[in-house]
């Protein structure tokens, strides 16, 4: 049998949540523990399809840094006091 199962850690509620909505898509980003120590459950739901990934707290500087990698090699800019908006470049372009 699972320990997480036993334990009841597996139906806690998080201990902090985000929700992200892009298109179909919808993001969850639950900061959770268990008795292995804190980590982030990040879950997409599309159309009740999910898909989850489970980053350890011990991998998450690595993972947010990678993360950050990745949006600068995509060439999106954000402004630090405004957030991206999908779109926002064809919206600027019809004024």
């Amino acid at each position: 049998m699972d320990n997480q199962s036993q334990s009841g850690q597996q139906h806690q509620p998080p201990l902090y949540s985000e929700k992200i909505i892009s298109d179909r898509k919808v993001f969850f980003l639950d900061l959770k523990e268990n008795n292995r120590g804190k980590f982030v459950k990040i879950t997409e739901d599309v159309k009740g399809r999910r898909d989850t990934i489970m980053v350890p707290f011990e991998a998450l500087a690595e993972f947010y840094d990678a993360l950050g990698r990745v949006v600068d090699e995509s060439g999106v800019e954000f402004d630090d006091d405004e957030e991206f908006e999908e779109g926002s470049e064809e919206d600027s372009s019809e004024d």
